[in-house]
């Protein structure tokens, strides 16, 4: 047992208090009361001059950073204390480290340790056994107590009955249950979030329509008893609420975990570290009504992993904008990174290695262009989902006849709402008394704020209306069950963006490697069911590009010219249907810039009489008929004839048709058929 010395008397008393929770700051306050009654025990111990060091109130006494325990002992350094006055040693410490350095730091200074029982000099040894032996006993009591807390809570969280908060979108009912919110409001905004990034796949452009459409989502106030109140969301929320398995319909435990670090010789514990659903401690399946199933909740994490564009060659990305349609999940065979898109011009696509990005002296494993490997690696995927074209084409159109628009839906949900409130601001009007304005006024300012909303949401659910789309007509059916049977020419229209069709490679491709063999590109296509089909073209050398006529096209020209002018072949061209390099109509012009680099001859007036050879009408002429017993001539095979294609000219040799009129003449007339009746008219 310590005695009082004058020096110590001389310097300064502190009296720690502290409470390991804010729970227990609000209402323990017996404890508060005992603690700072020590000011009392100090002044008759005889101090004078006595310091409250409260500062770490509602901070536990093991945790890792304590302003006021810090105070304290720079105090002690400096020889100001005389005394510690504490409740009882757990309030100072509940760590072996902080325990001992208090006591060291005392017995070198000569301060005491003074509690509500006694006085303790740590420079006595027997003093500083008990000391440390009620530092040990503090440690360890702390340490069992979380141990049988942390034991008792695993077990409520083995049978799935451990919910220390619910989430949006649902309620705790009776025996500690989980259920869907009762509001139809909150049960179809949390359903329109999982739509939305079906139909979009990505949360950020979840977020951004939301935001577009003026669309605001529940949450739970902070502080207080749990309240619903409606906002416009963050990402941060839906990325949250899309990654909770709790709207799968499952119970989970153990999702974050906490590591401990060493930070400026110090103990640190981080707690929001999260876990890989493999390592959680529970995961209860069908624990609950979901709001989608365990399928679509897996297929989503995937998609929000692939969509980290931050994790570089690790993942293939979010769909981005561009035409290139394997950009994201091209990797390169050789080194194994994933390969670059570039556009060097408006309709140039170009894939290369991003290996060399990382090492400038590297030279790049692959590269080629984009545009033969995007069709080709279509080829392949259409004719693998052409079977599902017409199925596609009848959900489509059951959606649209179906499905009312959701925001229409969510606008309706909200007015029901707003109508609610101003029913409700109108009988707390009614119920008070008028001539009491204090009170009065202020429920006039909120019925008229809730006037004000009902009638801002009218207008927004009557230009909603005003935008919906018309029903589905015979004539829209028709067309997209023409679409459904014939994808490849949905694929190819104009209007259809890339990015539709880069979702739907990437549906049914996990990747495409590509390696190079000098000019001998082959990509692997790696498909979701685990098969592989392999394709390989030859790179186009130096001076050759895509822009490259047809050579059927080229051998119809190279025959009409033969017998038709420039202005003619493009007219013949056009109508069954053939088109430039470049994909536009032909005309004269295009013709003759063709003919010249392919070297071909252009048509010479005469040129064809020359050779024997006559037209339709120039025939017709000779047999003194009309032009249309020519053509029944030729198509029964009476009269030999050449057509370059269909819609071109019909060619007749001169020789054929004298020898037609010799053989007819030498027939002569036709004999009567004895089929036939004879009608004498009067």
């Amino acid at each position: 047992m310590g005695t009082i010395s004058a020096d110590q008397l001389a310097r300064q008393a502190c009296v720690y208090v502290r409470q390991s929770t804010p729970e227990q700051v609000q209402s323990n306050l017996e404890s508060q009361r005992l603690q700072y009654a020590l000011v009392d025990r100090a002044k008759q111990l005889g101090w004078t001059d006595v310091l409250v060091i409260d500062d770490d109130q509602g901070h536990t006494g093991s945790g890792p950073l304590r302003a006021g325990f810090e105070r304290l002992l720079c105090d002690l350094c400096d020889g100001k204390v005389g005394a510690v006055f504490s409740i009882e040693v757990s309030r100072l410490s509940r760590n072996g480290r902080d325990w001992h350095t208090l006591l060291e730091f005392c017995g070198v200074v000569g301060a005491l340790l003074i509690d509500a029982d006694c006085i303790y000099d740590p420079r006595l040894i027997n003093d500083r056994l008990v000391l440390g032996m009620k530092g040990t006993i503090s440690e360890m009591e702390v340490a069992t107590f979380r141990q049988r807390a942390q034991a008792a809570l695993d077990q409520m969280a083995k049978r799935g009955e451990l919910v220390r908060r619910v989430a949006i979108g649902y309620v705790r009912g009776s025996n500690n249950r989980i259920e869907k919110d009762p509001d139809e409001r909150v049960r179809a905004a949390i359903e329109m979030v999982f739509n939305k990034f079906a139909e979009f796949g990505s949360v950020r452009q979840v977020y951004l329509w939301l935001r577009d459409q003026d669309i605001k989502l529940p949450a739970v106030t902070s502080a207080g008893p749990r309240a619903i109140v409606w906002k416009h969301p963050l990402y941060h929320s839906l990325l949250s609420m899309l990654k909770n398995p709790i709207y799968a319909g499952a119970y989970a435990f153990g999702r974050t975990r906490s590591t401990v670090r060493i930070e400026g010789g110090r103990k640190r514990i981080v707690r929001q570290k999260r876990s890989k659903q493999g390592q959680w401690a529970v995961l209860i399946h069908d624990h609950h009504d979901g709001y989608v199933d365990w399928t679509v909740y897996q297929n989503n994490q995937a998609l929000i992993a692939n969509n980290a564009n931050a994790k570089g060659d690790v993942v293939r990305g979010s769909v981005r904008c561009g035409t290139g349609l394997l950009s994201g999940i091209l990797r390169c065979g050789h080194c194994g990174t994933k390969m670059l898109a570039q556009y060097p011009g408006p309709t140039i696509i170009r894939y290369s290695c991003a290996g060399r990005c990382r090492d400038p002296e590297a030279t790049c494993c692959v590269m080629f262009g984009g545009l033969r490997a995007d069709r080709m690696v279509a080829e392949q995927v259409l004719e693998a989902i052409m079977p599902l074209g017409v199925e596609a084409a009848l959900q489509a159109i059951d959606s649209l006849q179906g499905c009312e628009d959701e925001r229409i839906h969510h606008k309706g949900l909200a007015l029901q709402q707003a109508r609610y409130e101003v029913t409700h601001a109108q009988r707390q009007y009614d119920a008070v008394d008028p001539s009491n304005r204090l009170v009065a006024a202020e429920l006039e300012r909120r019925w008229n704020e809730a006037l004000k909303m009902q009638s801002h949401l009218e207008e927004e659910l009557v230009a909603l209306r005003r935008e919906q789309r018309e029903p589905v007509s015979e004539a829209t059916r028709k067309e997209l069950l023409a679409l459904g049977r014939d994808v490849r020419r949905l694929w190819d229209h104009p209007d259809s963006p890339p990015e539709f069709k880069k979702h739907i490679l990437r549906a049914v491709l996990k990747e495409v490697v590509a390696t190079a063999n000098g000019d001998t590109i082959r990509l692997v296509l790696a498909w979701q069911g685990g098969d592989h089909t392999e394709l390989t073209f030859e790179k186009q050398r130096t001076g050759q590009h895509r822009y490259v006529t047809a050579d059927e096209t080229l051998v119809l020209i190279r025959s009409l010219a033969r017998i038709q002018p420039d202005s003619m072949i493009a007219s013949i061209l056009n109508r069954i249907g053939r088109r430039t390099a470049h994909g536009q109509s032909w005309t004269a012009k295009r013709v003759c810039s063709v003919r010249q680099h392919h070297e071909i001859d252009a048509y010479r007036e005469g040129e064809r009489q020359a050779r024997g050879e006559l037209t339709v009408r120039e025939v017709a002429c000779m047999l003194k008929v009309m032009e249309g017993a020519v053509i029944y001539l030729i198509r029964t095979k009476r009269l030999p004839a050449t057509q370059a294609c269909v819609k071109a000219p019909w060619i007749v040799l001169k020789q054929d048709v004298d020898k037609y009129i010799a053989t007819a003449q030498t027939k002569g007339p036709r004999e009567r058929d004895p089929d036939q009746v004879m009608l004498d008219f009067q």
